[in-house]
């Protein structure tokens, strides 16, 4: 299990070279399958400024690992729109508010999302429905 907010800042490098590839600026969400589907860059030698989730080969506490310099490139698999889930709002489908995410659990190998941990408690990351510029949608408890 990794957090949202412990990679943030972590040195990204290739895996068959040692290049560095900048620092982990976000993490992008695809909402719609509750999983981590990108790497928001920042300080990449060649302006490379995303990467798939598919290019990461491991994600540790000292460094996040890109298989290869071509499996980063962000042409090959598209990345849903970005939106910063820290911090944002999150509302129920019902609409009720349930505070702000302050940080997300997620399976480090498969970027699947473990749990939202929001200001008014913990949501399993199954219940994961949507996020946009307004807010992180969950699904309401039955």
């Amino acid at each position: 299990m990794m957090l949202f907010s412990r990679t943030i800042g972590l040195p990204v490098i290739t895996g068959d070279d040692a290049t560095s590839l900048g620092t982990v600026r976000d993490l992008t969400l695809d909402a719609a399958g509750a999983v981590v589907a990108g790497v928001r860059l920042s300080g990449g030698p060649d302006r490379t400024d995303a990467l798939p989730w598919t290019a990461v080969a491991a994600v540790g506490p000292d460094a996040l690992i890109v298989r290869s310099r071509h499996a980063a490139d962000p042409e090959r698999t598209p990345l849903p729109a970005h939106h910063s889930p820290l911090g944002s709002r999150v509302l129920t489908d019902l609409g009720t508010e349930h505070g702000t995410v302050q940080d997300i659990a997620f399976d480090a190998a498969s970027g699947r999302v473990l749990t939202l941990y929001t200001a008014l408690g913990d949501i399993p990351g199954a219940r994961l429905l949507g996020l946009g510029s307004y807010a992180l949608v969950v699904r309401a408890q039955p």
